[in-house]
């Protein structure tokens, strides 16, 4: 259990929360209030700018369920990444891996959870106008970021890249021609600290350039009884320098580069239910298991005791240039982009620090496992486009669109040699017929313990067995879209797009044995199942959107579409590929989708509402397999599943001071029809239908609220609060006979984050007191797996900090 909070930290609680109720739990950044007196009296909130339609537009007037975080919101929350962001979006939740490349974000239930490194993501995340092929590229740091839209729903018609869940659409700032910057550092309990600087400026009269620099560390919050070190923590530090050239008024080109790179010893497994591998170490949890069917986690968990340290290595580099030019009535826009992003992960998989020491076999003496895989990705893309300016009643965006990714990745486990099975036996007849032969071959398999004993051979815990695995995959992707609306009349509009798709992936995957004599380990498979493998797939797909808008008039505006969404075939290609099951191709995710929505906004006020359903066929998801007596899950096609429900999103100038935001969804994921692996022999597996579909918490809330505070003084008072609230969710699939395990039900919970900050000069200083989950709430992001271990993050418990920026 957690030691008790200090007085210290109580005393902090008690002032922060009495700041909020007094200053009615809110808070407004000063800028908010600068561009307050800056607008008139009618475009406060009904300028709230979006380019989610690839032009830029008000967010009302945009006819899709599209959610937005602005540079403010972003700065409010003080978060680090997408994983603290996602909540403040209800209809996104954050799927926590051991590594960034395994951590994935559904929208509205729906998205792509694999180790696979052949499968395409649900939901497509785009940074400055570039799809990125893996989710794991936006889950780094963000810094400078102007604003983060959220589109729920299949997209395609609009962007570079079909998704069939919804797309996360990242913009960052331009530079400005006067000479700006400013200089931010925060400082965090358990010696986590940020640094993030930014110059910006006109080097001629046409050419302006930014440059961000950032610098982050943290030592962790996971005490490891093992060495009495900290883990789960970090060491980042990243650079992007934009130039921006306007030589008219009508060209504008801006080329970007970015470099990041990351160690951090992250994200470390804990035992939060009784694993029964070290019941005497210091890290058991406080928990009596399973019992009645119910899971009793130890959300207070804290503790791990691994011999070998759980890690992430991240190396990113990135370029693209966008060049815009407007000829007549047309804008045609061209950005070229190259990525690459190196990830190599070190993983604990035994759990425990007293593994693989021992003469006696597995299962009777703790095992070892530990993993090491390093994976190389580059990305090229290519988009044209042109727009229509908006002058007359017939408006469109086209382009085509090529997207290239090769990645390799090399795999290597090392575990304990086993042989519950007699495995020994079959590494050793291997063993015999490639290197014996006539009478000696004979005598061998004639009495093949006498042979493995006179090489002295066993098969126990200590003796530590490895194989690698070589993958490699290939995605190529071009596709034709247009997207347009034609007036009616001059409140109502015809909506409609349509989009090609061409996709193709391949793979190579060869797995070896390290093992002089070919022997299984748990976890490694022996030298006979070694492979050298191949393959590839090719597919097209015609996708559309459809729909009407209606303007009512006094801002505003209702709306219904129906879209089709597409995401490309695949294959299972990870460490432990077994040709007879992961070969055969894994097909295109299809959906259909339909929307209702209403859109409201005013000065003061704007308020979003979408009812919708989604019909997805040929469901990716890693799916179980227990036909070998051991229950793996790997990526098939597991289904056909539907999400629907409702959203709501507000924002509300109540006062001049005070400025609420908040949104709410509800929504039903469920499984509508269950494909039963080839593999499963018949009646061990049952229907699934009208079971949930993983991490689709039915119920999903945020409300925040901002607070400014001009004082006659030579400062300014700012105030933050805001409330989450997430509802249980399984973080699993149901097994074979329709089952969830207990231990993969995430319990309900709600947190509460605040912020009070002093301004100086106009806001060219301002110091903050920051605090996390104020109610101390715990809480779990993920089942792992095993009958014990989560994922339970930093922000999982009450913790404080202190921010400084200077502009200038």
């Amino acid at each position: 259990m957690r030691a008790k909070k200090s007085v210290l930290s109580l005393a902090v609680t008690l002032a922060i929360t009495t700041g909020l109720a007094l200053s009615t739990q809110a808070h407004a950044q000063q800028e908010q209030a600068e561009q307050q007196a800056e607008q008139n009296d009618n475009d406060k909130f009904e300028k709230i700018v979006v380019t989610s339609q690839k032009r830029t537009q008000s967010l009302n007037e945009v006819p899709l369920a599209v959610s937005v975080l602005n540079s403010d919101q972003i700065d409010s929350a003080f978060a680090n990444n997408m994983e603290g962001l996602q909540s403040l979006v209800p209809s996104v939740s954050f799927r926590k891996g051991t590594t960034t490349r395994n951590s994935a974000l559904t929208v509205r239930g729906i998205g792509t959870i694999s180790f696979s490194i052949a499968a395409e993501p649900s939901v497509a995340t785009v940074v400055d106008g570039v799809v990125l092929g893996r989710s794991g590229q936006a889950f780094a740091d963000l810094y400078d970021v102007s604003r983060i839209e959220v589109l729920r729903g299949p997209q395609g018609t609009l962007f570079g890249k079909n998704a069939s869940a919804g797309v996360v659409n990242i913009t960052t700032k331009d530079p400005s021609y006067d000479t700006t910057g400013s200089v931010e550092t925060s400082f965090y309990q358990d010696n986590e600290y940020r640094f993030k600087g930014v110059v910006s400026g006109g080097l001629t009269d046409d050419l302006a350039a930014s440059l961000t620099v950032f610098k982050g560390k943290f030592d962790g919050y996971i005490d490891n009884v093992y060495n009495n070190e900290k883990v789960n923590g970090y060491d980042r530090e990243g650079a992007r320098a934009v130039f921006k050239y306007e030589p008219s008024d009508d060209l504008n080109v801006k080329f970007i580069a970015e470099f990041y790179n990351a160690d951090d010893d992250c994200c470390a497994d804990l035992e939060a239910l009784p694993s029964g591998r070290n019941p005497d170490s210091q890290a058991v949890p406080d928990s009596n298991g399973i019992v009645d069917g119910v899971a009793d986690i130890d959300l207070d968990q804290r503790k791990v005791d691994h011999d070998y340290e759980s890690r992430t290595i991240d190396e990113h580099s990135a370029f693209s240039v966008q060049v815009d030019k407007t000829i007549g009535d047309y804008t045609y826009t061209s950005i070229t982009a190259q990525r690459s992003w190196d990830n190599t992960e070190y993983r604990e998989g035994d759990f425990t620090s007293i593994a693989g020491d021992s003469n006696e076999p597995v299962f009777g003496a703790p095992f070892q496992l530990h993993d090491l895989g390093a994976q190389q990705w580059d990305q090229f893309s290519q988009e044209f486009r042109v727009t229509s300016n908006l002058a007359g009643p017939f408006n469109y965006v086209a382009g085509l669109f090529y997207w290239n990714m090769d990645s390799q990745r090399n795999f290597t486990r090392e575990a304990s040699c086993q042989n519950n099975g007699g495995q020994l036996d079959a590494a050793m007849a291997f063993y015999a017929q490639n290197n014996l032969s006539g009478a000696e071959l004979d005598a061998a398999l004639a009495d093949l313990d006498t042979y493995t004993q006179s090489l002295g051979v066993s098969c126990n815990a200590n003796d530590i067995v490895s194989a690698t695995a070589y993958m490699s995959t290939e995605f190529n992707n071009w596709a034709a879209f247009a997207d347009g609306t034609y007036d009616l009349s001059e409140d109502l509009r015809v909506l409609f797009g349509i989009r090609y798709t061409d996709d193709e992936v391949s793979y190579t995957h060869r797995r070896i044995s390290n093992d002089e004599f070919g022997r299984t380990g748990v976890g490694v498979r022996p030298a006979t199942l070694n492979t050298d493998e191949s393959g590839s797939a090719e597919e097209t797909n015609v996708s559309g959107r459809l729909g009407m808008q209606y303007d009512l008039g006094d801002g505003q505006m209702v709306y219904g579409t129906y879209s089709q969404g597409y995401k490309g075939p695949g294959f299972n290609v990870y460490y432990n590929f077994n040709p007879d099951n992961d070969s055969r191709e894994i097909s295109p995710e299809e959906s259909d989708a339909y929307e209702i929505g209403y859109k409201y906004a005013s000065r003061e006020f704007v308020f979003n509402m979408a009812l919708f359903r989604t019909e997805i066929e040929g469901f990716q998801a890693n799916n179980f397999d227990c036909s070998d007596g051991t229950c793996i899950t790997r990526l098939t096609n597991a289904g056909d599943v539907s999400t629907q429900g409702a959203e709501v999103d507000f924002m509300w100038a109540a006062t001049d001071s005070l400025t609420l935001t908040g949104g709410i969804a509800y929504i039903k994921a469920e499984i509508d029809e269950f494909n039963c692996p080839a593999e499963v022999a018949a009646g061990s597996c049952t229907d699934r239908s009208g079971l949930d579909v993983p991490f689709s918490p039915d119920l999903k809330y945020s409300l925040s609220a901002d607070y400014y505070i001009e004082t006659e003084h030579d400062f300014n008072i700012h105030i933050n609060g805001s409330y989450i609230y997430t509802d249980e969710q399984y973080s699993d699939l149901p097994n074979n006979v329709g089952e969830f395990n207990p231990a993969a039900l995430l319990p309900d919970y709600g947190i509460l984050n605040a912020s009070v900050g002093l301004s100086f000069k106009d806001d060219a200083f301002r110091v903050s007191l920051i605090a996390k989950n104020l109610t101390d709430e715990s809480y779990a992001t993920t089942y792992s797996g095993d009958n014990f271990r989560y994922q339970i993050p930093r922000d999982a418990e009450r913790y404080f900090g202190v921010s400084f920026k200077a502009r200038f």
